[in-house]
């Protein structure tokens, strides 16, 4: 992004590969910097990846049309790229470099064949160029982007041996990408493309063309699912004022006008639903005989009390409301509910049986290079043995793999690594450079997301690491749930209160007995 504010460039394409795990985020910082994000996604068939489209979206409907591909495209083993190709889509544009692939692509569709001018590539664009003409098909100039910069190429190696577990050394051609594949500038593009002129006005065209508004930071609440015809903010006044009787013996009018603040800043700030559907959780828990504890600083909160979602009297504890919810504050509330660690499960299974599998998925976390990671992983790309990588590894403090070239200096216990001679000099160069780059994903440890419509609306779901447990995650993080505006629920597992039930059954038993 900051390459582009300084070459002038006014909008630009970034997609990942079959996903869209960095899309939220290149559209904030492509927002935050003047500049025209313009989304979509790499699609490969999954028989072979060198076949691919990228699709764009024109709009926002297009966007959530890309969710749901690319959400099929993880989840079903029998995904065609051919079946989308032949299908209508009147919100995406296509892209594609391969003839074979145009020659399929429903004619409904806007398409484009992808002109790519690289010296290794000349006689493929220039065959391109004249079926296209032949066949009346619109081209675009492209220029695909791997790396930053041209002294980049040799980071690309390290990172293509590291998802391949491979060494450098052993890496072929066919394996990696153009040296050329790095950001250039408007300049370099008119440059390379300046006797097919059309190509460039094309990247205009489908720039004015894209309009999409993720409103990123603008919150998309799931509504409770009453069984009554009572709206949610009489309800969740019902039930607060039912829950402070049961509390309190006598209620002086500080109690009551406090109770009724919270309650006006609650409905002004739109967090009505969000209680409502928590509350409805630690119901359900209680029900089923499960202990659940409140934490943070909800317990600030007379409403979350009185809807026992917390265990803490914030009137006898003088605990300030506004320093769990005020109306300055514009993100949702975030009420953390510990259950035992055998029963989490049990009642993560009920928020998605009551409000649709379709509405409600685990969110993942990205697992990213910190410094034994990255240590680890780049040794083994240049060749170093797995035995001779440990000895190493298991000395290397928890730290910012950025850190790697000056360890020695931070970390005194460190200096005895020898870091500073061959080859482990040319290493951790080498590791820093991947520091917090994304590793994989995997499942936030209590976060669960309950959306208004369903969930492929807003992102893209895949497996957690392990597929064979079944377990699906959205595609964006927590990070990026929250820009995108969606409701996190954090229900967690605690092991100190599956301790707590078993020793509760156990006295029971032994009383009974």
């Amino acid at each position: 992004i900051e390459f582009c504010k300084n070459n002038s460039i006014s909008s630009i394409a970034l997609t990942d590969t079959n996903a869209m795990n960095g899309l939220t985020q290149f559209a904030k910082k492509a927002d935050e910097a003047g500049i025209q994000p313009i989304l979509g996604t790499f699609l490969t068939e999954p028989a072979n990846d060198k076949k691919y489209v990228i699709c764009i979206a024109k709009n926002n409907e297009g966007y959530s049309d890309i969710c749901r591909i690319i959400t099929q495209r993880k989840l079903n083993d029998d995904f065609s790229l051919i079946k989308i190709l032949k299908t209508e889509w009147q919100n995406l544009i296509i892209i594609t470099p391969h003839i074979e692939l145009l020659e399929i692509i429903n004619q409904k569709n806007s398409f484009y064949a992808e002109i790519i001018r690289t010296k290794s590539n000349k006689k493929n664009a220039l065959k391109l160029y004249e079926y296209s003409k032949q066949n009346n098909i619109p081209i675009i100039a492209s220029n695909p982007i791997y790396f930053l910069s041209e002294k980049d190429f040799e980071l690309h190696k390290l990172v293509t041996a590291i998802r391949l577990n491979k060494t450098i050394a052993s890496i072929s051609n066919e394996e990696l990408v153009e040296e050329e594949f790095y950001i250039k500038s408007s300049t370099e593009i008119e440059q390379q493309f300046k006797k097919i002129p059309e190509a460039i006005t094309n990247t205009h065209k489908i720039a004015e063309e894209c309009k999409v508004d993720l409103k990123l930071g603008e919150y998309k609440y799931p509504s409770y699912q009453a069984k009554g015809k009572e709206n949610s903010t009489s309800l969740l006044n019902t039930i607060a004022m039912n829950g402070l009787r049961k509390k309190y013996d006598y209620i002086d009018e500080k109690i009551k006008n406090r109770l009724e603040y919270e309650l006006s800043v609650i409905s002004e700030l739109n967090f009505t639903d969000y209680f409502l559907i928590v509350w409805d959780i630690v119901q359900e828990a209680k029900k089923r005989g499960m202990m659940t504890i409140g934490r943070g600083s909800a317990a600030n909160s007379l409403v979350a009390y009185c809807l026992e979602l917390t265990q803490v009297d914030p009137i006898k504890l003088n605990l300030y409301f506004e320093r769990f919810l005020n109306k300055a504050r514009s993100n949702p509330p975030d009420v953390d509910i510990d259950f035992s660690w055998k029963e989490r499960d049990e009642i993560v299974k009920y928020v998605f049986e009551k409000y649709g599998y379709e509405r409600v998925a685990m969110i993942s976390t990205t697992i990213t290079f910190r410094a034994r990671s990255a240590f680890r992983e780049t040794a083994k790309a240049f060749g170093i043995s797995d035995r001779e990588i440990s000895k190493y590894s298991k000395k290397i403090p928890w730290t910012n793999a950025a850190n790697l070239p000056k360890i020695s200096e931070m970390f005194p216990e460190s200096k005895s690594l020898g870091f500073d001679k061959e080859p482990w000099k040319t290493i951790v160069q080498h590791a820093s450079k991947i520091a917090n780059f994304p590793r994989h994903l995997s499942i936030h440890p209590s976060g669960i997301v309950i959306t208004p419509t369903k969930i492929t609306d807003y992102c893209a779901l895949e497996y957690a690491k392990n597929k064979g447990l079944g377990l699906i995650i959205t595609q964006p993080d927590m990070y990026s749930i929250e820009d995108l505006g969606l409701v996190k629920i954090d229900l967690l597992s605690q092991r100190s209160l599956g301790v707590l039930r078993d020793t509760m059954d156990t006295l029971n038993k032994r009383s009974e007995d």
